[in-house]
């Protein structure tokens, strides 16, 4: 025999609910109403289909879990699964063990949102909470002083932590990028603040400067901060001494832009420290090497758009021309508009020369008019001035036109590894992957991690702080290795690169990475990303506090079920959002 409940069509009435009972009788099933329930609650009638069912009847769910709070969790656990498996634990193992904690916490945060350590502070306490990060790592009592506690200790661990990434990717490696940049800083007090050249454009106020060393796929190894007005080249001595001295690297080859590598820098640091190196040749520079070799044809170009060479002036080093037509054609219309736009100011200033009220008179008032046009743009080289106390007068300088225009699209890649390490193709790409520190940068500074504005005023919280934001870039470089097919990035570029012609012609996104932007979907038909609104979408997945009528104090955590598009983030990681104890 069995119970069960069956609702019974009743015209045009409601659903007769009855209570029947099946049972066999000379091989036939058969069946017979115990009682009429359409009198009951629907949630009464549920509950009595779950016992007759062998389950277990609840009251409703509102009844049985009160939640307590609803944190926004899913962007933690990505970001805290991937420091994990980046190797944080390991960077912070040496640390007191109620430190250790903060600098996780202080790591996924300024992936998460980059801010001030008070503002950090208040995010991780537990009355103003506002992701999940502080009861995850069970750091939300702490202190404001405790951070910068876990700050000062983090200064005096850099050359370990860096000396571990150092090891694991640079032991195998034969390239390193190196660049620098500046950023500003606010108040008077901080003793790395001094005024210098400003790649931000903010001249009214002192600044940093932070150069950053990477591996030739672009992903962070160190980075150092020296005060504000050193200049690019001056910084090469001391990071080749970190990778020899600290990180036990005796030769390695740098890469670095014509600015940083100087002629000077290669002869005093370089070549000593028995270094190679890959790097440009100045304006000038090219001029006497195309002096010395004859006028470069664009012909020579024809087929690869490059050429390798060699110079007495440069002994020991490999020259490989580079020639792009693009390029060409971009420096020719520049200096068209330039030079019309020079012509249009100075046209004003003789105007003033001849105007019957009030002329512009005098040899020294009109130069120093002349003089601001020109500086503006630069264009003195191409045009032959003529000045007197009345007028004002100039000539194009067709020869100097013509010998730079000869030279448009030009650039001279140098190097001191032999073809056999390093052949003239792949020293073209090595150079300009020196976009993949440009990029970081970019991450640095602006698009995710925030290193400015600087809040600290101690020399060693600064470099602290420095080395905060580029843990937090480590981190986030390898979560965009993983979750490359949900995002814009281009995943195929590699392979794309590889079937160029010459490394010399632009890159162009692959044919995926173009139905990508067509579509805005993946391959599965998912919604893409960048990487910032993805974070946004897993914060969506959240951390519920609960407990029950039973036993208010026992506290009861659940999360979220993860919608597909954070269901495939967390395979890609290999993570678990539920599990990030």
């Amino acid at each position: 025999m069995a119970m069960y409940i069956e609702s019974v069509p009743n015209r045009h009435s409601p659903p007769a609910v009855l209570l029947r009972e099946s049972y066999r009788e000379a091989g036939k099933v058969r069946k017979r109403t115990l009682a009429n329930l359409s009198c009951l609650s629907a949630e009464v009638i549920e509950g009595l289909k779950v016992l007759l069912r062998g389950g277990v009847a609840v009251p409703s769910a509102e009844s049985v879990f009160t939640v307590e709070r609803s944190l926004p969790h899913g962007h933690v656990a990505a970001v805290l699964g991937a420091a994990r498996g980046s190797g944080s634990s390991g960077w912070f193992a040496a640390a007191p063990q109620e430190l250790q904690p903060l600098l996780q916490a202080m790591l996924v945060a300024r992936v998460l949102e980059p801010a001030s350590k008070l503002a950090t502070h208040r995010m991780l306490q537990e009355d103003t909470a506002t992701s999940s990060l502080g009861r995850v790592l069970g750091v939300g009592q702490c202190s404001a002083d405790d951070l910068y506690r876990a700050l000062d200790w983090l200064h005096d661990a850099q050359g370990g932590i860096e000396r571990r990434l150092a090891r694991q990717h640079l032991v195998d490696s034969t390239l390193v990028l190196y660049d620098l940049t500046s950023t500003w800083l606010t108040g008077r007090c901080c003793e790395l603040a001094a005024r210098g050249h400003s790649r931000d454009g903010k001249r009214d106020d002192p600044q940093i400067v932070f150069g950053l060393v990477c591996t030739a796929e672009g992903c962070p190894i160190s980075v150092q901060v020296f005060k504000g007005n050193t200049a690019d080249p001056a910084t090469v001595a001391a990071q080749v001494a970190k990778l020899k001295a600290h990180f036990g690297i005796e030769r390695i080859a740098w890469v670095g832009d014509r600015g940083m590598l100087t002629s000077a820098r290669i002869a005093q640091v370089l070549k000593p420290e028995g270094m190679d190196w890959v790097s440009s040749l100045r304006a000038p520079q090219i001029a006497q090497l195309a002096a010395e070799h004859g006028p470069f044809q664009p012909s020579l170009f024809d087929e690869r758009n490059l050429l390798e060479l060699a110079s007495q002036h440069f002994p020991g080093e490999r020259l490989v021309v580079c020639r792009n037509p693009l390029l060409a054609e971009e420096r020719a219309r520049q200096r068209l508009e330039l030079l019309a736009a020079t012509e249009a100011d100075l046209s004003r200033i003789a105007a003033a020369t001849q105007r019957t009220r009030n002329p512009l008179r005098g040899e020294q008032a009109i130069a120093l008019r002349v003089g601001r046009v020109i500086a503006r743009f630069h264009m003195a080289k191409h045009l032959a001035l003529t000045i007197t106390d009345t007028s004002l007068a100039w000539a194009r300088r067709i020869d100097a036109i013509a010998a730079e225009a000869a030279l448009d699209g030009l650039y001279v890649i140098r190097t001191s590894l032999p073809q056999d390490q390093l052949d003239a193709p792949a020293a073209v790409a090595a150079y300009k992957s020196l976009a993949q520190v440009e990029r970081a940068f970019r991450s640095l500074k602006t698009v995710d991690l925030k290193v400015r504005p600087v809040f600290h005023y101690s020399e060693q919280r600064v470099r602290a702080h420095v080395f905060l934001c580029m843990l937090a870039y480590y981190v986030e470089w390898h979560m965009r290795r993983r979750l490359t097919p949900m995002l814009f990035d281009d995943e195929y570029l590699d392979e794309a690169s590889a079937r160029r012609a010459s490394p010399v012609v632009k890159a162009v996104r692959s044919e995926q990475a173009k139905a990508k932007d067509a579509t805005r979907r993946a391959d599965d038909g998912l919604p893409l990303h960048s990487f910032r609104t993805l974070l946004k979408d897993l914060a969506t997945l959240t951390y519920n506090i609960t407990h029950t009528a039973l036993n208010p104090e026992a506290k009861i955590t659940l999360t979220t079920r993860p919608t597909p598009i954070q269901t495939k983030a967390f395979t890609l990681l290999g993570l678990n959002p539920a599990c990030t104890q």
